[in-house]
């Protein structure tokens, strides 16, 4: 696991949802995944091109998870998954990703952004844009779990 992938997305990770969401994040270790299915309930799913490196990121969060960082972004209550919530994990995963990009290209990794696509369900798969080995990095906060995977070749 390469740190020079893996460090910038935990910064931008805690970063986004601490200032956006105003909720405290602890950070799992992170691993190799095992399988292709979301981790939660509701997944994003989002390409990294660049000259010389291509990745492929997704953001998984449980319900809870996502209903309290929405209720949080948004001060309004939700209860349920639906197409508002939809479109707030996608403009999580533009911040986060947006976020690490400029932290990448500090370090001399460049890229380009996709827009997101929402997969909602858990045990759908993660069609990763990118082979190789994804790397897992778990998250939680009070309400539930999220999860970041990241792929690059």
């Amino acid at each position: 696991m390469n740190s020079q992938y893996i460090n910038p997305l935990l910064t931008a990770t805690v970063n986004v949802l601490t200032t956006m969401a105003m909720v405290e994040v602890k950070v799992g270790k992170p691993s190799l995944k095992e399988g292709t299915n979301c981790l939660g309930d509701i997944t994003s799913v989002i390409d990294l091109k660049g000259e010389k490196h291509h990745g492929s990121l997704a953001i998984s969060f449980s319900q809870a998870a996502i209903l309290n960082i929405a209720s949080n972004m948004l001060g309004e209550s939700f209860d349920t998954i639906d197409e508002a919530i939809a479109d707030v994990v996608g403009e999580i995963t533009n911040m986060i990703t947006g976020n690490a990009k400029q932290i990448y290209s500090e370090g001399g990794l460049d890229f380009a952004l996709a827009t997101p696509k929402t997969l909602i369900g858990k045990d759908t798969p993660v069609a990763h844009t990118v082979t190789g080995a994804t790397i897992l990095m778990p998250f939680s906060t009070d309400a539930g779990e999220f999860y970041v995977e990241v792929c690059f070749n």
